[in-house]
């Protein structure tokens, strides 16, 4: 079995593949492309999936082209979904389309002189310089209507199943222009592979009947599993469904490494195959002494950890896991300090807040704080006898009723965690 297919089976990412894919991947090193729709500035973590199979293909010897759809962008993809999408101005599509780019960069090795390194393409450089009718002419009438509407994509928007609401002629021409990008990618880049999900096998099939039929060239359709969690819930989305994006200025790393910490142990156990590249014999191991011990959440951890690294980098990482520690009292207050603004936010969700001047709180006393400046006790005597108790705590560490807030006291220049026992927390703002 060739290696790329078989690292996919293992991991439990292969669906299907066109006949003689694998001997194609045997005989050469081979050209494959994923395309990313650029629906935002960011790519989410419903996209990893499709990078890490790029980067397996490139790992593997063979060389990975990322498409950026600038053209399919104004479009929309019809696979999967009920209703068109809102179509994005030109403005806006191009800014997306160069936060794709720099984003993906980051994934895959663009740089030095190996046959194999990655490229980035659009197709909207080489979809503008084509009228409607020379496309309708040249490449349209290569393939039946018939044959466009049989794809279940379509079918399934036609019928109104799942509640669809029927299709237009811009959404139902996507899959012929997808199919072109496969073309010219085949007769410029000489790329025989398209890869996706499961429910881009549609899209794929067409492009590679294109090329058979204008060309009398053979290309091939390789598909991975589309993913769910274990309960069949949506993947990738917040219980509010919101994306977790790959952004750290949409999705903060310690946002993004939570979400991989709070995986099921039944997710956790595929998800680490999918998502980090780990050897099966780690991951097996991992398993196993997770199995032992599930209450430490071992696989959880290293889940969390790889991704975070992958996506983020290992500074990143380290501050997510400081930052997880906090509620749990594993980390000193320097971490804490040391938090920027919306990772703090987002540990501390829900907790009231007041501003106060920062005057007001380095030149005042730290009773007058806790009671009649912030209100989070109702009298400075309810302050003392609390301070008496030793039940009071600022930044997680116990504090006495002389203690004198300093500069160096606030986390990101700006606030202060006010503590009463074990769950009672405010937080000053300071202004």
């Amino acid at each position: 079995m060739n290696a790329f297919i078989e690292e996919l089976k293992w991991r439990g990412l292969y669906a299907d593949s066109m006949p003689g894919t694998e001997k194609q991947l045997e005989k050469e090193m081979t050209s494959g492309y994923i395309g990313f729709d650029p629906t935002a500035d960011s790519l989410h973590i419903g996209s990893l999936i499709q990078i890490k199979i790029l980067a397996h293909f490139q790992q593997h010897g063979h060389k990975p082209i990322a498409l950026v759809g600038g053209a399919t962008g104004m479009i929309g993809d019809p696979s999967g979904k009920s209703s068109e999408r809102n179509l994005l101005d030109e403005e806006t599509l191009n800014h997306y389309v160069s936060c794709l780019k720099e984003q993906l960069s980051h994934f895959l090795n663009f740089e030095g002189n190996e046959a194999n390194k990655a490229e980035l393409v659009n197709n909207f450089d080489w979809m503008k310089e084509i009228s409607f009718l020379d496309f309708v002419k040249n490449i349209g009438k290569n393939l039946t209507v018939n044959y466009m509407m049989a794809k279940d994509s379509v079918k399934k928007r036609l019928t109104g199943e799942n509640g669809a609401e029927g299709m237009s002629f811009t959404e139902f021409t996507y899959q012929l222009i997808q199919g072109f990008d496969f073309l010219h990618l085949y007769e410029n880049k000489n790329v025989k592979l398209q890869m996706g999900g499961t429910d881009q096998w549609g899209n794929i099939t067409t492009g590679t009947e294109l090329i058979r039929r204008k060309v009398q060239g053979e290309a091939f359709a390789l598909t991975v599993q589309l993913i769910t969690k274990a309960d069949g819930s949506k993947f990738g989305k917040s219980e509010a469904g919101e994306n977790y994006w790959l952004d750290p200025k949409k999705t903060s790393p310690y946002k993004f490494y939570q979400f991989w910490l709070n995986c099921t142990d039944e997710d956790a156990k595929r998800f680490i195959k999918y998502y980090t590249f780990l050897s099966e014999e780690t991951i097996n191991n991992l398993i196993k002494s997770h199995e032992e011990a599930p209450h430490e959440r071992q696989l959880q951890k290293k889940l969390a950890e790889e991704v975070t690294v992958w996506v983020h980098g290992k500074e990143e990482c380290e501050k997510a896991v400081k930052a997880s520690q906090i509620l749990f009292g594993k980390s000193t207050a320097e971490d804490l300090v040391a938090l920027d603004e919306a990772t703090f936010l987002e540990i501390f969700n829900g907790v009231p807040q007041k501003e106060i001047s920062k005057a007001e709180i380095l030149n005042g006393n730290i009773v007058d704080l806790l009671s009649e400046q912030s209100g989070f006790l109702k009298s400075k005597g309810e302050a003392r006898r609390e301070f008496a108790g030793n039940a009071i705590s600022l930044n997680k560490e116990k504090i006495g009723e002389n203690f004198q807030i300093t500069t160096k006291d606030f986390i990101d220049g700006k606030f202060l965690l006010l503590q009463k026992g074990k769950k009672n927390y405010f937080i000053v703002k300071a202004v």
